[in-house]
């Protein structure tokens, strides 16, 4: 039991901002400070750090609390063990009893699995320090990689003895159980009661969390016996995970939020000689594949990520597939190839800081362009691998969410191809069309209905947009609705209602009429449940102000814009020409949404006042304000093709 007045003592030196801002990138606001909630997936940040009283509030999950609940519920640790957390970050000295049987056994599993770990990760240590072992193999080893002392210690390195079982029965010895030592992985046993080290006579690697506190091993084999593996990890358990985890997040997370960027390479070593060279914001995938939970570790502290390859390009080919992961987290990821023959340790081990900075400023690039460069050289004069690198390279471009940098995507890899732009949106759109429809499929294949929740119109949107588009919009859906179309860049039929909603909701448009808002949203629930009865549905809809635009919309007098009516779109070839129209009307709703959108920014810039971040604000004014004029440029184009404008 920790004492009461070094409980007082923790309190009184943890501040609850410096203590979330290792876990959460955290920018100011006001008195407060607020990032994105660590405890639910968000990119709109709604996760309130408020120094002064003390607390944390999340207005998107509702997760809430002092310091000692946020590492309680981020480390999935109990009261005491938060305390120590703390306590070690404070330098806080805790006056503890020996362990001894008795104690290990009241300790909860996870509690105790992190135990037998520390435990672990000090012997490995010593072993590596304080014996004549473990200096004249281990420790004479990371001198020969070039690894300072400093490093040595900071990175906790260590070495596990000759002896088979050295770990286990040192262990056992001090009351640790070999359940524990066996649910981590450190000891392996067999039926005849033989057990041993799984990582007997290696060099140690510590794996630790956000917070420092060690999961799990990497063991390497000084031996050159092809038959023995080079490198032995830690097997999952209750408090390990590798798709969740990334080596150096610990020692690396302050310098990924003080510049803004993470750099990922792909083994301890990469990361330890990138670290001692100065490139502090480096961590490792451990050999994996990138997982979500990976990026979205990095994405806490930075959205800004390089990876760095060795300079083979076979190997950086097979390697590419999970950074679209990445795109689709929003995260703006960018590539620096080594040149050949050189990895991250051995690159980092002949330069300086300043020749490694100088390197990777002048070789780092932009992900999506890279990959259309690696793999343009050889599909250049095969037609049909040209094809499937346009495929690949649509298909990164399409999970991208935020649709300006889409579009953007889009214009620069035709230039790099050659090849229209028109080609590449269409591919882009049909890929989003099917993935709105997978997830479609999922989210309403058994649903009921539920009511929708009541819209809130933006404020900066009220009274400045026209509706009639909407109305249009509407009109089509509850009218043809159910009629199939053959869409140029589709290569099956579609229906009018299936087209409309995922491009309405694969670009994030918005309705800005409350009313028609409500109508869309509901039309798009009930639809992908009894299409067939749609119409009826609206006809007796419980809102009055519903039914009654419903029955306008139905009637037989009831006339589009005059918009479609002047481009021949009259009553009796409506539906011949529904093929050509719908994708019209969608372009044309995105026009106005864009032109709205011009307007906002204008205004902005108008009333932008000078302040500490003026040059700040001003210049992504104008690089977002440049952005939406191309793409009225180029929407405006492709509607002047149609003699729509």
């Amino acid at each position: 039991m920790i004492p009461k007045e070094t409980v007082d003592k923790i309190f009184d030196a943890a501040d609850i901002y410096d203590v979330i801002k290792d876990y959460v990138n955290l920018k100011r606001a006001g008195v407060n400070y607020k990032g994105n909630c660590p405890f639910h997936d968000e990119k709109t940040p709604s996760f309130v750090v408020s120094p002064s009283k003390g607390i944390y509030k999340c207005f998107g999950c509702g997760a809430a609390g002092n310091v000692s609940k946020f590492i309680m519920e981020h480390e999935k640790v109990s009261f005491p063990e938060a305390l120590k957390i703390l306590a070690k970050k404070y330098n806080i000295e805790i006056i503890e009893e020996e362990l001894t049987e008795e104690k290990i056994q009241e300790n909860e599993t996870r509690d105790s699995l992190f135990i037998v770990t520390e435990f672990a990760k000090n012997f490995f240590k010593t072993q590596l320090h304080e014996t004549a072992e473990g200096k004249n193999i281990a420790l004479s080893y990371f001198k020969e990689r070039g690894f300072r002392d400093d490093i040595i210690k900071k990175f906790e390195l260590g070495w596990s003895p000759q002896k088979r079982d050295a770990l286990t029965e040192t262990a056992l010895k001090k009351g640790y159980k070999l359940d524990f030592l066996k649910a981590t992985g450190l000891t392996i046993a067999k039926d005849n009661n033989y057990r041993f080290d799984r990582f007997a006579e290696r060099v140690i690697f510590p794996i630790h969390t956000l917070s420092g506190k060690v999961i799990a091993f990497g063991g390497r084999t000084l031996k050159a016996d092809k038959k023995t593996a080079k490198y032995l990890n830690s097997p999952e358990s209750e408090i390990y995970h590798k798709s969740k985890i990334l080596y150096g997040i610990y020692l690396a997370k302050n310098a990924m939020v003080k510049l803004n960027k993470c750099y990922m390479v792909e083994g301890y070593t990469d990361v330890i000689s990138m670290y001692q060279a100065g490139i502090e914001n480096v961590v490792a995938s451990s050999g994996t594949s990138l997982t979500v939970e990976q990026i979205k570790l990095v994405r806490r502290f930075t959205k800004n990520l390089s990876i760095i390859y060795d300079g083979d390009p076979a190997g950086i080919k097979a390697s590419l597939r999970g950074i679209d992961l990445a795109l689709a987290e929003e995260m703006n990821v960018r590539i620096i190839a080594l040149p050949e023959g050189e990895d991250p340790d051995s690159f980092a081990k002949k330069r300086t800081l300043e020749e490694l900075q100088t390197y990777i400023s002048d070789h780092e690039e932009d992900f999506i362009k890279f990959k259309t460069e690696l793999f343009a050289e050889e599909a250049k004069n095969d037609p049909v691998k040209r094809a499937q690198l346009i495929k690949n390279i649509v298909k990164s471009i399409s999970v991208i969410p935020d649709r300006i940098l889409r579009e953007e995507y889009i214009r620069s890899t035709a230039k790099q191809l050659n090849v229209g732009e028109e080609t590449l949106y269409f591919e882009v759109r049909k890929i989003l069309r099917k993935n709105f429809e997978d997830k479609r499929k999922q989210n309403y294949g058994e649903t009921l209905r539920q009511k929708p929740t009541k819209p809130q119109l933006p404020a900066e949107t009220a009274g400045i947009y026209s509706e009639v588009i909407e109305k249009d919009i509407l009109s089509f859906l509850l009218n043809y609705g159910n009629e199939t179309i053959k869409i140029e860049d589709i290569d099956e039929e579609i229906t009018v209602a299936e087209f409309i909603i995922s491009e309405i909701k694969n670009d994030d448009l918005e309705f800005h009429n409350l009313i028609y808002k409500e109508i869309f949203q509901d039309y798009e629930k009930y639809f992908y449940i009894n299409a067939e009865s749609v119409q009826d549905y609206f006809l007796k809809h419980e809102n009055d102000k519903i039914n009654s635009i419903a029955a306008e919309i139905l009637s037989p007098k009831q006339e589009l814009s005059k918009i479609w009516t002047s481009r021949g779109a009259a009553e009796n070839n409506i539906e011949k020409r529904l093929h050509e129209i719908i994708p019209e009307l969608i372009d044309t709703f995105k026009l106005k949404i864009v032109q709205l959108k011009i307007e906002k920014l204008n205004k902005q810039l108008a009333q932008l006042k000078p302040s500490e971040t003026y040059e700040e604000q001003l210049n992504r004014l104008l690089e977002e304000l440049n952005l939406f004029n191309k793409l009225k440029v180029k929407l405006t184009e492709f509607l002047e093709k149609t003699a729509l404008l």
